[in-house]
């Protein structure tokens, strides 16, 4: 089953106000850099529960989601 896990994540602010992700944060010191955002909608994690805006992002030329529920993000992650 998969968890909703809090993340740090670099980001900046475009200038039409759009939050773009740059890295994913992992606790244990790991940096992700993100590739290239895929899409941005406000969608529901339907595995680990919760909603945010999700985040289609290419990392290491794999497809992942991250979410921006209100101030924090988060992934969906193995127990």
């Amino acid at each position: 089953m998969l968890r909703k896990k809090y993340v740090g994540v670099e980001a900046y602010f475009r200038e039409d106000g759009t939050i773009l992700p740059s890295k994913v944060n992992w606790e244990d010191g790991r940096v992700y850099p993100i590739d290239k955002v895929l899409d941005i909608r406000p969608a529901a994690s339907l595995k680990a529960g919760g909603a945010g805006i999700r985040y289609t992002c290419r990392i290491a030329g794999r497809v992942k989601y991250i979410w921006l529920e209100e101030t924090r993000w988060f992934v969906e992650a193995k127990e």
